[in-house]
């Protein structure tokens, strides 16, 4: 006999719930309810700061603007950033930095619009203090709203059944807790190890158990059915798949163990072929234009405003110590290609061999004007001209020197992936705090793990955001000697 358990047995518990039609609007109204808030926000601090000041309101509708301008710039940066794990993004620090981002891209937008002078500074500042804790408060309590609602069931987005094999079915319940992704489970029906063999025997307990979830699925106007059957059970899915056809339902094939290893799975075709994408280059060649546009203008932009201050460093070094203004060493770029590195030389030594000893903290090498450009980073500016040749990224891996990459690769696995896109000035890692000696491979597994990242989610956005706390965030200068 098939194996089938309810999990919600009552009549009512499989009734279609009227919340699944509420919790599907919330997803989609979720950004617009933030972008809501934050122009309610702007008004407010306007109306108040005005109130405070002159004594009048003053014009609500210039202040509604500004708001909408952060929503909506909000809500652009958050898009790929990203990449950022759910954890990430409703951490206080994340929030800050997209606040902060959003801010400097309208402060931007109304200096070359030349309106910036319409909005006093007293309430943009207070909109900035005040703005971010509120719309915490305001994003905590509506995500608890959402999060009990989704646990309990009257926030559904999808309801479905599980069909397959018991392991299978503990497994993906236990690995992925389908509620929190807004698929409430309305009942499983276990599949005996026996209905997968292509036999008399097993073939009439397989169509014993779908006959089971075909009548659930219609008493109960399910939305999806999870298939959790092994992929090499090719008859068993086929079978599955023929009497599921005739029912108007969603019918997904369950995951695979070995999908974990991977970010991005998808189907192509090839010809008539269908194929599984496990791994596909991490810039496509449209994106690889767009990211060298974006090197090319900013790299070009800085490397005019920071001249003045690299006349001065070069003059420092010189008369500080003997030796060349600048340190050329090798290192590995894109797809292993060597290329000359180029940095202010801040050290009596210019070491460029097959032993190289990392910089430490209180360092005799390290000159004494070296110690502040290594502190303020100022000694990798000269990369912008790297960046130029096309070397370089303003964003990505750091490249280290030749004999430590040789060193890594046999000892972290999957190291030599940092060299499938172009190496950066910054970098994940380094704005995550990742920087100074790898004095331990640990600290080197971190700082492989970050770029890895990096690589496997990158966006333009995600650029402007790593670029934005390379200047604002203290870890991107700690440990910096």
């Amino acid at each position: 006999m098939t194996d089938v358990t309810h999990v919600a047995s009552s009549r009512e518990a499989l009734a279609p719930h009227a919340p699944l039609i509420l919790g599907r609007s919330l997803s989609l109204l979720w950004p617009a309810a933030d972008a809501l808030v934050i122009v309610g926000l702007g008004m407010l601090a306007g109306a108040a700061y005005h109130l405070g000041v002159y004594h009048e309101p003053g014009h609500i509708g210039d202040y509604a603007k500004v708001g909408a301008i952060i929503a909506l710039f909000r809500w652009l940066l958050h898009l790929p950033v990203l990449g950022v794990t759910a954890h990430s993004k409703g951490s206080l620090r994340y929030q800050f930095y997209l606040w902060t981002a959003a801010f400097f891209c309208m402060l931007a937008v109304s200096f070359v619009a030349k309106i910036s002078g319409t909005y006093s500074r007293g309430f943009v500042l207070l909109f900035y203090v005040s703005g971010l804790p509120l719309l915490m408060i305001w994003q905590y309590g509506w995500k608890s709203v959402i999060r009990h609602g989704l646990q309990s069931g009257r926030l559904a987005l999808r309801r479905g059944v599980l069909i397959g094999t018991a392991d299978k079915i503990e497994e993906f319940r236990t690995k992925y807790d389908p509620a929190r992704s807004g698929l409430i489970v309305s009942g499983t029906v276990v599949v005996p190890d026996e209905a997968l063999e292509d036999s008399s025997e097993g073939n009439a307990r397989l169509h014993a158990a779908l006959g089971e979830a075909a009548a659930m699925v219609r008493r109960a106007r399910l939305d999806d059915v999870v298939l959790l059957l092994p992929w090499s059970a090719a008859h068993a899915v086929n079978a599955c798949a023929d009497r599921l056809m005739t029912i108007p339902v969603s019918v997904k094939l369950g995951p695979e163990t070995i999908f974990d290893r991977f970010s991005e799975i998808h189907l192509s075709r090839l010809g008539p072929a269908i194929m599984l994408n496990l791994i596909r280059p991490p810039l496509t060649r449209i994106e690889v234009l767009s990211k060298r546009c974006l090197d090319f203008g900013l790299a070009l932009g800085l490397l005019m405003a920071t001249s003045p201050l690299l006349l001065l460093a070069a003059i420092l070094i010189k008369l500080d110590s003997p030796g060349p203004v600048f340190f050329r060493q090798w290192r590995h770029g894109f797809n292993q290609k060597p290329f000359k590195i180029i940095k202010l030389r801040t050290m009596y030594v210019t070491e460029d061999g097959p032993i190289i000893r990392q910089a430490t903290r209180d360092d005799p090498r390290v000159t004494p004007i070296g110690y502040y450009l290594r502190r303020w980073n100022i000694d990798e500016l000269p990369q912008l001209i790297n960046v130029l040749f096309g070397d370089m990224s303003l964003v990505g891996p750091r490249p280290h020197a030749l004999t430590h990459d040789y060193e890594y690769e046999r000892k972290i696995a999957f190291y030599a992936r940092r060299h499938n896109i172009k190496p950066g000035i910054t970098g994940w890692a380094q704005v995550n705090g990742c920087r100074g000696e790898t004095d331990t491979e640990e600290k080197m597994r971190a700082r492989v793990e970050y770029d890895l990242y990096y690589i496997d989610n990158w966006s333009i956005p995600f650029d402007l955001y790593i670029l934005a706390l390379t200047a604002l965030s203290p870890k991107s200068f700690r440990n910096a000697y």
